[in-house]
């Protein structure tokens, strides 16, 4: 077994890498008794001659190459979604551009699972941004998304939390939108704890309140919705939501610290799922749901289990410095060959914080290949002068 330094405590400590990786199969949807979105990363381009805090530059390839590994392994993907860096930059003129990209990857396979992400980024919050306006930055995205052919995740927007006077506003904003949309959507509500601009979404920071608006609109336009995610880490919180929602409406669980039980579900239901960390875990959660088609919720456990500690790492506050823990992940199991994000994103989290990623990560036997993440690790460390 590997050995390296690694920091613990303020000190240096050697970490004996203990984990049997688990095999990367080839998986089909179908086979998966919930229907399951990973929000996918982006991969940046650092070879680029850019300022990384003002022009996103990515590498197509290898971002495109990620969404296929998805796939591959039977998860949908959710694409250009606040994983993808939405709103921390990836601005709405790249996120179309992905949205375009991978729709037309989606389209050479028969088992391609996707939806997409629209909003309002576009639009700057301020005084003079109004309802009206908010809706008509709503449809531009929902119009670009449907043009490709896409499938719509209905994102929350920092200008109707900005603008917005009460719950009408909101019920106003929705049921506008919802009427037009081709096909069901996926409604998301994101928490103040992955983006504190969207404290009080649905018009009352009470998320119990704020639940009974929401529940609302779903109950006022249910054949319209396929499903809502909720991101807000309180399964408590998800599981009475969950059992109000009308016949046919899913719960796509976003609560990166209790999924697993989450999905399992008890005997009122479940939830499926739409989980940033399903990107960094994806073979894991793979094979999971496999089990769990298989009607094995021991193994089902036993494959998820060990990945909880290693997400509420990843997803600790601030929660959205998320996605340098995703990012991070997907270096050391090479895939990127680099560990730079959009944006300079990979400095929102200390050496320390990523140290103890690796040791969790190696714990959850989601290093693919331990030599290399070593490898990788002793990189990342020598760049921070600690050897």
């Amino acid at each position: 077994m590997q050995t390296i330094n690694l920091p613990l405590d303020g000190r240096i400590a050697p970490y004996t890498l203990t984990g049997t990786p688990i095999e990367l199969k080839k998986r089909d949807a179908k086979d998966f008794p919930r229907v399951v979105f990973a929000a996918a990363h982006v991969v940046a381009d650092p070879l680029a001659d850019n300022d990384p805090w003002l022009t996103p530059a990515i590498d197509w390839e290898r971002t495109l190459a990620f969404r296929h590994r998805l796939w591959d392994l039977g998860l949908g993907v959710a694409e250009a979604m606040d994983t993808a860096q939405r709103g921390m930059g990836l601005g709405w003129p790249e996120a179309r551009d992905l949205i375009r990209r991978a729709l037309a990857e989606a389209s050479t396979r028969k088992d391609a699972l996707i939806a997409c992400g629209a909003g309002t980024d576009h639009l700057a919050p301020g005084p003079d941004v109004t309802i009206d306006t908010i809706i008509r930055a709503y449809e531009e995205q929902i119009e670009a998304v449907e043009a490709e052919g896409g499938r719509i995740i209905l994102m929350a927007s920092r200008a109707l939390a900005a603008a917005a006077r009460g719950p009408d506003d909101y019920i106003r904003v929705y049921d506008r939108i919802l009427r037009q949309v081709k096909e069901p959507v996926v409604i998301h509500w994101l928490g103040e704890m992955f983006d504190p601009a969207l404290e009080g979404y649905w018009g009352n920071p009470d998320h119990i309140k704020a639940m009974s608006t929401c529940l609302q609109v779903i109950e006022a336009n249910a054949t319209k919705i396929d499903g809502i995610k909720v991101s807000l880490l309180s399964k408590e919180k998800e599981i009475a939501m969950r059992r109000q929602l009308p016949t046919g409406v899913r719960m796509y669980t976003g609560d990166d610290f209790n999924y697993a039980e989450l999905i399992a579900g008890d005997e009122q239901g479940h939830s499926d799922a739409l989980l940033g960390i399903f990107d960094a875990i994806a073979p894991a959660a793979s094979a999971a749901m496999e089990a769990l088609g298989r009607k094995s919720n021991r193994e089902f456990f036993d494959l998820l289990d060990p990945t909880v500690p290693l997400s509420r790492h990843i997803f600790k506050a601030p929660t959205r410095f998320y996605k340098t823990g995703v990012v991070f992940l997907a270096y050391l199991n090479g895939l990127q060959d680099h560990f730079t994000m959009i944006g300079g994103q990979q400095s929102t989290r200390s050496l320390t914080h990523l140290a103890e990623l690796f040791r969790l990560a190696d714990k959850a036997r989601v290093l693919a290949d331990p030599d290399m993440a070593v490898n990788h690790m002793k990189r990342v460390l020598a760049v921070h002068g600690v050897y």
